[in-house]
């Protein structure tokens, strides 16, 4: 499903990294810093310690090695059309079902470090939100909470009773939302550099702004998608402001990425999202949560995890050290494993 790198290739370009200075000019500035929220000197959060393997990136991921055409499935949920993939055991699985949710300008392949992982022992569910990925617009106006309401209803039509939620940036958002208005049918949450906390008080116009470069950028980025790929530089330049070190992740990965971006729903879901505030309702949670923030997040502020773990009584915070926005991604095997204890916790 993403175009074939030797494992040459990919050492050469980690080798030039330190002498191929970044470059790429206004087109790839643009789309890597419209979306860059986090202050400047922000001071930086004190990391949690891993306990085990913490590597940067995976080198040999296995889901390079999976059918995924084999896994896509297509349901309607109040009128409209969710693309998303079914992975793992329907019946006798040893955990609860988890369910992905990808950010703002994602799709379903964001999770794609972790769900053959969980797949071995769970029911693993990752989609499309409507109008991202293949997922086309819905009718309705889009916004946090009807997004939310469609996540907890596109869980109850797939029997995904006591699930355990898991979103990424605006999906960590949407994740908190359905967890507000139907808190019995989901087991935990897991919210990862999750939007909600600093959103909630943005104003509209320079967000709309930052929006609308971003989604005029998007089409000549992907036609320049192989270039930064294979030019160091440039590929820092495009992919920095979302990940800590993109010279350390597989192309395969970044490509995937990539072509999340620029998709139909995005500019109606910044506008809902900026300005929707449900941080007081917050509070009213009692689902064992965890917060995971990558350290070094560009685009949502890692002081935001103190705003959610003030309000989430039953949540713990984990800062992961050299990561950016994604620590999914970035950061798969320790993100795996602490999800892994999480899950397995009482």
């Amino acid at each position: 499903m993403s175009p074939a790198g030797t494992e040459e290739r990919e050492r050469a370009r980690r080798a030039s990294a330190a002498t191929d200075p970044p470059r790429g000019g206004w087109l790839a500035d643009a789309v890597a810093h419209s979306w860059i929220f986090t202050p400047p000197r922000a001071a930086l959060l004190d990391p949690t310690p891993a306990d085990g393997p913490d590597p940067y990136g995976d080198p040999d991921p296995e889901w390079l090695r999976i059918d995924w055409r084999t896994h896509l499935r297509t349901v309607e949920v109040e009128g409209s059309a969710i693309n998303y993939v079914d992975v793992g055991p329907t019946e006798d699985a040893a955990g609860a079902p988890i369910v992905f949710v990808h950010g703002l300008g994602g799709c379903w392949p964001n999770w794609l470090e972790n769900i053959p992982h969980f797949a071995r022992g769970h029911r693993v569910i990752a989609l499309d939100l409507p109008g991202f990925g293949h997922s086309p617009l819905p009718s309705w106006d889009v916004s946090i909470e009807s997004y939310g309401r469609i996540l907890l209803a596109f869980c109850r039509q797939l029997g995904l009773g006591g699930a355990v939620l898991v979103g990424n940036s605006m999906g960590g958002f949407i994740a908190a939302e359905a967890m507000i208005q139907g808190a019995e049918a989901f087991a935990k949450l897991v919210l990862v550099s999750a939007a909600g906390i600093s959103h909630s008080q943005m104003r509209s116009g320079p967000a709309l702004t930052a929006a609308r470069m971003t989604a005029v950028a998007s089409p000549a980025l992907l036609r320049l998608e192989q270039q930064a790929l294979r030019r160091p530089g440039l590929r820092l330049r495009v992919f920095g402001g979302v990940f800590h070190n993109p010279l350390q992740l597989r192309t395969e990965l970044l490509w995937e990425f990539a072509h999340g971006a620029g998709t139909e729903g995005f500019l109606r879901a910044v506008r809902g999202l900026v300005g929707y505030d449900f941080l007081d309702r917050l509070e009213a949670v009692e689902t064992p949560a965890v917060i995971v923030w990558g350290r070094n997040d560009r685009i949502v502020p890692p002081a935001d995890s103190a705003g959610y773990g003030d309000r989430l009584h039953n949540s713990h915070t984990v800062i992961y050290d050299r990561c950016g926005h994604c620590p999914m991604a970035e950061r798969p095997v320790r993100f795996n494993r602490e999800l892994e204890e999480f899950l397995a916790s009482g």
